[in-house]
């Protein structure tokens, strides 16, 4: 194996934890707490999330993200989430990749059970500390809109 494809592998590695580290930290079972804290741990400062299901984006930074849902989760509105990658297309250049996934989610919002999928593009980059995700943006499966087969 060559120089350049243990490095590819290791990254592809790298990207694979950091990406299980954030469905992770964003899902919980009742009766526990989601690990919002450790968010931080995976984007760069300044880092973005982005929601764009509804008719503008969302655009939060990871405080700005967390802050509404834990006092979702703390009330107690918000008493169950999980969020799992279904199938992803990763590309790595250099210092940069790009990861298409494919997630679904389910929860209790409510009182009212929930469940959804769509698709994440997250933007991964190599910083002196390893690899963090930059920014992550993504959408909601709904009517008229529906996940490509070439992404399941």
């Amino acid at each position: 194996m060559t120089a350049e494809a243990e490095d590819r592998d290791a990254v592809r590695a790298a990207l694979d934890a950091l990406t299980r580290r954030f469905f992770a930290a964003v899902s919980f079972e009742s009766g526990q707490r989601p690990a919002y804290p450790v968010l931080h741990e995976l984007f760069v400062e300044g880092g973005r999330l982005i929601r764009n299901s509804g008719d503008q984006p969302e655009i939060a930074t990871v405080e700005q993200f967390v802050e509404p849902r834990q006092r979702s989760v703390d009330s107690g509105e918000l008493s169950a989430f999980e969020e799992a990658e279904t199938a992803e297309i990763t590309e790595i250049f250099g210092n940069v990749a790009h990861r298409f996934s494919t997630y679904t989610k389910s929860g209790v919002l409510g009182g009212d059970p929930f469940t959804g999928r769509g698709m994440i593009s997250t933007q991964f980059i190599r910083t002196p500390h390893g690899w963090k995700i930059s920014s992550m943006a993504w959408d909601d499966e709904r009517p008229g809109l529906t996940i490509p087969d070439r992404y399941r």
